[in-house]
């Protein structure tokens, strides 16, 4: 029985709100709409704080998102084909002087333009 939005219970109706069950070991799983709307995926990373008495969960980036070109698939190919250029012999070996003065000639620039 509800008296105008209490229930007997005494907690107000919110319909706009979804209710999650809490499982065995904690598992508590979040609705479809919400994960695509956060963009969540299996095994992405949550920061869980409690806020004024609420749980509060916060996707996280266990990479800084300024690093995250470093791991995306194309660029761990080059990662990988340069290590492997390595093994086998080849490739420059230099001096960090010998390389920033490589990369100033390329430029166009002088090396003392990069230091």
């Amino acid at each position: 029985m509800y008296y105008g939005d209490m229930a007997l219970t005494g907690h107000r109706r919110r319909p706009h709100l979804t209710t999650l069950a809490i499982r065995r070991k904690g598992i508590v799983t979040i609705p479809e709409a919400i994960r695509e709307e956060l963009d969540l995926h299996e095994g992405d990373h949550l920061v869980a704080t409690v806020e004024d008495g609420r749980l509060v969960l916060i996707p996280a980036s266990v990479i800084p998102d300024d690093q995250a070109w470093f791991w995306t698939p194309e660029w761990q190919a080059k990662e990988a084909e340069a290590d492997q250029e390595i093994a086998d012999g080849g490739g420059p070996v230099m001096s960090a002087d010998e390389f920033i003065a490589e990369l100033a000639q390329r430029a166009g620039l002088s090396a003392d333009d990069l230091t």
